[in-house]
């Protein structure tokens, strides 16, 4: 239990206004992982993946075509 509430809170620590900057269009999907992690969930439809990073409450949304960033949004980020 310990371990599980230790790699959340890590992963969310990723989910920050700093990190958030230094996204870009054009990007690969690597290199966002490598800002940011592994994301919380993906989903694809017509060729688009969707890729979200925390949760409910604070999050980085990322849309990727052809595995390149095409928009980024934030929630609630400080």
């Amino acid at each position: 239990m310990v371990a599980a509430t230790i790699l959340v809170a890590a992963c969310g620590s990723k989910v920050t206004l700093e990190n958030y900057n230094k996204l870009r269009a054009g990007q690969s999907y690597d290199e966002v992982k490598a800002v940011l992690g592994d994301p919380a969930r993906c989903d694809e439809a017509l060729g688009i993946r969707a890729c979200l990073w925390g949760d409910e409450q604070k999050a980085i949304s990322v849309n990727f075509a052809a595995g390149k960033v095409i928009l980024h949004s934030a929630k609630n980020l400080n």
